[in-house]
């Protein structure tokens, strides 16, 4: 992959000293809104590669993983920094469809500033308009690329004011496209700050005049309201009145008053773009790295020590205290693990021995861990072109190779001051797949290859259930588990999928008594145990009991332990499909022993043979586990989810409003954990994207007559 970058000519790798010239951008958007294809046009524009590649052709610098040459879409976070006007700017592109969130979560984390690229031709999806609450919430600096203009449908004005429906206010275009002779195509820009034409038509940079007659209505209307917007962002309070009293405000100080707006997270420009012809690149260049803040502006995450301790604010300060983070990590196969790091605090450089840590995802197979490690080399990444720097300071990015120990979330900081920054919020897979190797050869395989895969993505966990003894991949969607197994796949593992179980438990129903008898003689010492129990059922989590009430002496004292032990071995077995039995009160009354061949041995066999004696004449019936699940859609799929979580025998408990974000609601229901195997994805297609949910164990209940037949028995 990395000759593939050198074929289109790559450049020697951007090197920054100073935090205020570093911009990190994140590129958000849903899946064909132009993300890559707009990262490879700017990475051409600034003479980063020579040529632009194709997402059709696979041949793009962020989308270098296989699987995402295959489906022709990303499926990875990739970084992709170019240089301009003296500023590094880190381009974080990020996948656009929902199964891969866990990725899009790790650029924003890495990021100071966000970019929404948002389709002409397409408009947005509901995970999008999300994605933008979520960047509310945290008032992260954001500006929108209007993209696909070539497209014969492309329609700028619709996806403005979608913007605005979607978005909210501020949310204003800077430049307004201008169509060539043909009336489709377009050829340039009408600049509304500047009242200027920019026209691409002999390509980069464009040649900047005077507008046409007939182009004043449209920038005369369009810049009194981006006018006024940027105005009422001003903290020069007298600026409004001034405006509204004829004065005409200068160019520069509406400058700077949009580029304090945008990096306060106060305003939103639009800048229209086409990745194909060049347009609007060199506008777009300049928001990302004069309005957007640079790495010293931006809020830098919690830090504590390694025991939790408190620690004081980080500061984006190259001589301050080392602290980075993982934000991905890959397994290449020439070079092992590579890890892509943004540094916060202090500097890295090679030959540097740091400490590495990671706390907090055990539940996701990631162990605590801690070690000190050396740094060799240092690298900038362009997708999978690693380019070798001397030094990384605090806001920028860079990628560390060969590390042994190192996960994605895991913070590196000094070996002898030694922290653990705040993890990002990790959305839960709820997508189960469950696997197996094909061969006893491919399972030493798989584990080697599940354990690189678990170290990259923390959105997947990986589960051995004790009980259907099935190796289970938990994922976020389809296309995340699809990616995974072809991961797998191409590691040289072959392997199968096949239906997930659910772990159900067995009880009785109905009191019984039960008699065990294990009488044998083989010559010399025998086997002989008799005992009598009496089995009641218990209300549901009650757990087991075992009560002692032979009198005089029937069982001798020291059997009585034994004959539990057998019990419990034999709940633990199962009496019916295999699953272990719960909820049930055993009461020794009475029995038999001899006082040569009796044992602990066979006191044992002799209380399982009476529990399944007992189990003949106590109705027993199966239970299946029933979940607690909170489901947050937009209000209008409120019926639909309801009606849907009924149809899977669900019992809905309540809706509220989303104390998060407006328009959505909270949906609380009792569901069976049988009817969510695929909820994930059903759930997705029923909210187009916009549905997300939590679920928690609540307790087993009785499992329908009717679904008995379907279940399967524990292997």
């Amino acid at each position: 992959m990395a000759q593939r970058n050198q074929d289109k000519g790559v450049t020697g790798a951007p090197v920054a000293t100073d935090p205020a010239k570093i911009r990190n951008v994140v590129l958000v958007g849903h899946s064909g809104a132009g993300k890559t294809s707009l990262v490879e046009a700017l990475l051409a524009a600034t003479g980063t590669i020579a040529r632009a590649g194709s997402v059709t052709d696979g041949t793009t610098v962020c989308d270098h993983d296989p699987a995402a040459v295959r489906q022709q879409r990303s499926v990875s976070l990739a970084c992709a920094p170019l240089t301009h006007d003296g500023f590094k700017v880190n381009l974080l592109d990020t996948p656009g469809y929902a199964d891969f969130v866990g990725e899009l979560r790790a650029g924003l984390r890495a990021a100071d500033a966000a970019l929404f690229v948002v389709s002409a031709v397409d408009g947005m999806d509901a995970a999008t308009a999300a994605l933008w609450e979520e960047c509310a919430a945290v008032d992260m600096p954001r500006a929108v690329a209007v993209a696909r203009l070539d497209h014969p449908r492309a329609d700028f004005d619709e996806a403005v004011a979608l913007c605005q429906r979607v978005f909210g206010d501020n949310v204003l275009p800077l430049y307004l496209p201008m169509l060539g002779d043909d009336g489709v195509s377009t050829v340039g820009l009408l600049g509304l700050i500047t009242r200027r034409v920019f026209d691409y038509t002999d390509g980069l940079p464009p040649q900047v005049r005077e507008p046409d007659p007939e182009h004043l209505p449209a920038i005369v209307e369009s810049r009194n309201e981006l006018i006024e917007g940027i105005i009422a962002e001003s903290e020069d309070e007298t600026l409004m009145d001034r405006y509204l009293g004829g004065e005409e405000i200068g160019t520069d100080l509406l400058i700077e008053d949009l580029e304090k707006a945008v990096a306060r997270g106060h305003f939103y420009p639009v800048v229209p773009v086409c990745a194909a012809t060049g347009v609007g690149l060199d506008a777009l260049l300049e928001v990302l790295t004069a309005g957007f803040p640079s790495p010293p502006e931006h809020a830098l995450p919690a830090v504590t020590g390694i025991d939790g301790t408190p620690r004081p604010p980080l500061t984006c300060d190259p001589d301050g205290p080392l602290v980075a983070e993982v934000v991905k990590t890959t397994i290449d196969r020439h070079v092992g693990r590579v890890c892509v790091v943004r540094v916060f605090s202090g500097t890295l450089r090679p030959e540097q021995t740091v400490h590495i840590c990671g706390h907090g995802l055990a539940d996701r197979g990631h162990p605590d861990h801690d070690a000190d490690e050396r740094i060799a080399h240092l690298y900038s990444p362009l997708g999978a072109t690693l380019r070798e720097v001397g030094v990384a300071v605090a806001g920028d990015i860079c990628a560390i190779t060969k590390s042994g120990s190192a996960e994605t979330g895991d913070t590196i900081s000094a070996k002898d001051d030694p922290l653990l920054v705040a993890p990002w919020e990790m959305p839960e897979p709820l997508l189960p797949v469950a696997i197996v190797a094909k061969s006893r050869s491919d399972e030493d395989a798989l584990a080697r290859n599940l354990a690189r895969l678990v170290a990259g993505d923390p959105t997947m966990r990986l589960e051995r259930n004790p009980e259907t003894h099935q190796l289970v991949l938990w994922c976020m969607g389809e296309a995340h588990a699809d990616v995974v197994l072809d991961r797998l796949r191409a590691g040289g593992v072959e392997l199968d999928t096949e239906p997930v179980q659910v772990a159900l438990r067995e009880t009785l129903t109905a009191p019984a008594r039960g008699h065990g008898r294990h009488v044998k003689q083989s010559g010399g010492h025998g086997q002989y145990a008799v005992c009598d129990i009496e089995v009641e059922p218990l209300p549901r989590g009650a757990g087991f009991e075992f009560v002692d009430r032979v009198v005089g002496g029937a069982v001798p004292h020291n059997y009585i332990p034994s004959v539990e032990k057998g019990v419990r071995a034999q709940m633990e077995r199962g009496l019916v499909a295999g699953h272990p039995v719960v909820d049930l009160r055993v009461t020794l009354v009475d029995g038999k022993a001899h006082s040569v061949d009796s044992s602990d041995a066979a006191f044992q066999t002799a209380g399982a043979l009476a529990l399944r004696d007992a189990a003949e004449r106590g109705q027993p019936t199966l239970l299946e586990p029933i979940d607690e699940v909170t489901v947050r859609v937009p209000d209008g799929n409120v019926g639909a989810v309801m009606g849907d979580l009924s149809g899977r025998r669900g019992r809905v408990l309540g809706t509220e409003p989303d104390p998060d974000a407006e328009g959505r609601t909270l949906v609380r229901a009792e569901v069976p954990a049988l009817e969510l195997l695929r909820y994930a994805v059903e759930l997705r297609a029923m909210t187009a994207g916009a549905g997300t949910f939590r679920r928690r164990f609540t307790r087993h209940e009785p499992l329908p007559t009717h679904l008995t037949t379907t279940t399967h028995k524990r292997g």
